[in-house]
């Protein structure tokens, strides 16, 4: 998986963008014309929470609606809001709002000739929210996953490279380079399998973790119940008296510090910034303490291929800055969070981290280069806010001073995606600034609270920006374009992870209001009337890019476990043979098909799923 994300410049659309994309709204709406033309969150709204749904209709006045009961008595009436041509989507919208029915239960809304189907109850995430998280066990590696713990018997599976040992890649990669190797051979078992494929991703795997273990530090700071006690996910370790949220994480954790290059052990390595044409150049190295960038097969396997059946040889690759602040981050953030409840797990990792730092700080441009088969590149030019993050981690953690003087000195203390002395941009693998400054908002005794504030509102003035994109636009998501990339709906959820951090910060109902909006067109409030999970909605996602779940390529192969997010609309990088022929022909919110082999719209992925995860938790909290 190869995602990027979403454009931070993307309010600031010309007029001549706007009309090069209504160009093709013919071409999208001949598409769609069989769709439901009310577009809706399938799932349900909450009984006391925004409700909202989308009418695809080219009148230009508002048009009556009405909702009745099961018994069809009219309990609401009301009129649409005309919104007018939607560019990113092509159609001509009107908005339908009902949160004046607060009462539980099945109803019709009907608007314009057309009627769907709602439910409205009290808590109508919470299955979600733990299928949200069974996600991650069902994608681990090193463990057999047992039909005790899924849903369906087809669903289990023999562990898959277990163990899981390696060493580094000694030959040529796809550009000619050749790589030297090493003397060592790690034992990198456990972890998540990244995406579609078998491999694991340093830099994914750690903001994927990050994000979940933010869900459970959030509660507990918050003073709210844990969002997944012991048990209540249904994973191998329910039973210990430790949340289900931090024992799946855990099991990313371990590996993430298992990548970490033994004390004392020299490398050949590029050492700085390579063009991608450019003939890399290798000079040794202390790499002690530095950490692998990914594990993956040799080469690339066919699809279906179940885990354990994988034939090929899988190598580490090199260690770099960006692999080993991600680590660093991660092993920071869990050795405060386990202090109490494992001390011993709590100062390994804190070792792992500080070993980590130094080491970043010795070798500061190591980036990720060269191009090979079986795997993702997942490259990032630039470090500075991967050294902010970790550094912010670690600070939290110990307060160590020395590390509050590098944070100040830091181009990005205090900043959030649209906000403060340098906007870090939208969150994403290869954007985690803002994390750094989450951990510093959220921590009540390490900064001035002058400096704390200043944290909180940029990320509040980040939110405020985000509830701007939402208005004007016909589905109300906080997103307006014109580009949706490889990953579109993960990139949605991060977005939606900031206006719940400001709902934290103010109480303002809006910013929850917006999380809610986005989880709506994550459910169906959407152009194509598409669920993009799997196992939820009318009509769900089916089909994932999935070497595994790969029932549509291969009968012998399971369908998906429901709570699976697709990466959803792409229409900046339509490499697969899916996208080829839908490039030029869809508008961007269209720009998707629910089938195995659209690998760049239809994957799915650990670093979206964990903001989805927390995402539901923060609507349904007990």
């Amino acid at each position: 998986m190869r995602s990027t994300s979403l454009r931070t410049g993307s309010r600031r659309r010309t007029l001549a963008a706007a009309s090069a994309l209504l160009a093709l709204a013919p071409v999208a709406t001949a598409q769609t014309t069989s769709m439901p033309a009310l577009r809706l969150n399938q799932v349900g709204f909450e009984t006391t929470g925004p409700k909202a749904a989308t009418l695809v209709d080219t009148r230009t006045t508002p048009l009556p609606w009405t909702i009745s009961d099961a018994s069809g008595w009219v309990v609401l009436t009301g009129e649409t809001t005309v919104v007018g041509q939607d560019p990113t989507s092509g159609d001509h919208a009107h908005v339908l709002r009902f949160e004046a029915l607060r009462t539980a239960g099945a109803y019709s809304l009907s608007a314009g000739d057309h009627t769907r189907r709602i439910q409205i109850a009290d808590t109508p995430f919470a299955t979600l929210k733990r299928d949200a998280l069974v996600f991650f066990y069902e994608n681990r590696s090193g463990i057999p996953i047992e039909a005790a713990h899924v849903a369906r018997p087809d669903l289990a599976r023999p562990a898959g490279h277990a163990p899981d040992r390696a060493t580094c890649l000694s030959g040529t990669d796809t550009r000619g380079n050749v790589w030297p190797g090493c003397d060592y051979t790690l034992d990198v078992s456990g972890g998540w399998y990244d995406a579609g494929d078998h491999g694991k991703y340093v830099v994914n795997g750690g903001i994927s973790t990050w994000t979940l273990l933010n869900a459970w530090e959030r509660a507990s700071l918050r003073g709210l119940a844990d969002p997944y006690p012991d048990g209540a996910a249904d994973i191998p370790e329910s039973g210990n008296g430790v949340s289900d949220l931090l024992d799946e994480a855990r099991w990313e954790v371990e590996f993430l510090m298992r990548m970490q290059v033994p004390v004392g052990a020299r490398l050949q390595v590029p050492v700085g910034l390579f063009t991608r044409d450019q003939p890399l150049t290798f000079t040794e190295i202390d790499a002690g303490g530095l950490v692998h960038h990914k594990v993956h097969d040799v080469k690339w396997t066919g699809l279906p291929m179940a885990p354990a059946d994988d034939p090929e040889a899988r190598f580490l690759y090199a260690p770099n800055t960006a692999a080993t602040l991600n680590m660093v981050a991660v092993a920071a953030q869990a050795a405060r969070l386990w202090r109490t409840i494992d001390p011993a797990f709590a100062e390994r990792a804190l070792t792992a981290a500080r070993r980590g730092l130094a080491a970043a700080k010795r070798h500061p441009n190591l980036y990720a280069v060269g191009d090979f088969n079986g795997g993702g590149n997942y490259g990032d030019d630039a470090l500075d806010d991967e050294l902010y993050w970790a550094t912010a981690e670690l600070f939290v953690t110990t307060g160590d001073p020395a590390l509050l003087d590098d944070l100040r000195a830091s181009p990005f203390f205090l900043s959030a995606p649209t906000a403060g002395p340098r906007p870090t941009g939208d969150i994403g693998w290869n954007s985690v600034g803002a994390l750094g400054t989450i951990a510093l908002a959220q921590a009540a005794d390490r900064l001035p609270e002058a400096e704390r504030e200043a944290a909180r509102q940029s990320l509040i003035t980040t939110a405020r920006a985000y509830l701007a994109d939402a208005q004007g636009q016909g589905y109300g998501h906080p997103f307006t374009g014109p580009d949706y990339s490889w990953g579109s709906n993960g990139n949605l959820m991060n977005r939606a992870m900031v206006l719940g951090l400001a709902h934290d910060f103010t109480g303002e109902a809006g910013f929850r209001n917006g999380v809610t909006a986005a989880l709506d067109y994550l459910l169906g409030r959407n152009p194509l009337d598409q669920s993009y999970v799997t196992g939820h909605g009318d009509r769900p996602m089916r089909n994932p890019h999935h070497r595994f779940w790969a029932h549509s390529a291969d009968p012998a192969y399971p369908a998906p476990p429901a709570g699976v997010l697709s990466g959803g609309p792409n229409n900046t990088a339509m490499s697969d043979p899916v996208a080829e022929t839908m490039r030029g022909q869809c508008l961007p919110q269209t720009c998707w098909r629910d089938d195995i082999a659209a690998f760049t719209q239809n994957e799915v992925a650990i670093n979206w799923n964990a903001p989805f995860v927390w995402v539901t938790a923060f609507l349904s909290p007990t």
